[in-house]
């Protein structure tokens, strides 16, 4: 009976989580490169359960028993997102697969590189591309500077022109299994042990953005579905109160 209603709060607990996730994903559905985040669900690991001082038979196996559900894991879904022409120079979007990359300098002062799909960047007074952040865009030369008072304009290879003239080449990256990246804030990535660089096959927009890939709808529906999930186990908790409060009240008194 006990274990009804930690049954009945493990799926409570589960939902909860899964809302968790939606609401960041409804957050972000006008957030410039998002990707979709879901959650998979999966049971404990069954138990056996025995029958003890059963006077005809003994110690006796009468079958398995789960303890309820428990979050599996927490998994991005990379397809790719519309994109929406801006006419910004430096807006940028990948047509395909793969990642910009940018240097981001840490606390520490130490710099590293991480993995996006944002590809809405600015020029600085010193001719350094970067994100909203103010993290560098990688080229081939390390961080991309171009002339400020020269039209710039990018190949769809990446290729960088100044007033027509080649002046660099932006690197985009992507990897054998998107597994092996870890996510930070809600568009960058970095890899871990096992991730294993491959070429990308793309095309670089110029004067565009890639959207989210939430589908607002879809999630709303969700919500409701997980609303119902909820209030369904939390009407087994209360059956379970109920049910024990007779036990002790009204059965102890007999």
């Amino acid at each position: 009976m006990v274990r009804g209603l930690y049954t009945a709060w493990s799926g409570m607990r589960n939902e909860i989580k899964r809302l968790d996730v939606i609401a960041n994903n409804v957050a972000n559905a006008s957030t410039t490169g998002y990707k979709q985040e879901g959650v998979t669900s999966q049971s404990f690991d069954d138990e056996l359960a025995f029958r003890i001082r059963d006077k005809e038979t003994g110690i006796k196996e009468i079958g398995k028993m789960t303890l309820g559900v428990k979050v599996g894991e927490v998994y991005t879904n990379y397809d790719q997102g519309s994109v929406r022409h801006t006419e910004n120079t430096f807006d940028l979007a990948i047509s395909g697969s793969g990642f910009f990359q940018v240097r981001v300098v840490d606390n520490a002062g130490d710099s590293h590189l991480r993995y996006t799909r944002a590809g809405n960047f600015t020029i600085t007074s010193e001719g350094y591309v970067t994100d909203a952040d103010g993290n560098h865009l990688q080229s081939e030369a390390g961080d991309l500077i171009v002339p400020t008072n020269q039209t710039i304009v990018f190949d769809k290879d990446g290729t960088v022109y100044a007033n027509g003239e080649a002046v660099d080449r932006v690197i985009i990256s992507d990897f054998e299994d998107y597994n092996y990246l870890k996510k930070f804030a809600d568009t960058m990535y970095e890899p871990v042990d096992g991730a294993t660089e491959k070429p990308a096959e793309y095309e670089l927009l110029q004067g565009y953005l890639e959207q989210s890939n939430v589908h607002v709808v879809k999630e709303m529906t969700q919500l409701i579905a997980i609303t119902r999930a909820y209030e369904a186990s939390q009407k087994v908790v209360q059956t379970m109160d109920s049910t024990l409060d007779q036990s002790v009240n009204s059965v102890g008194r007999v």
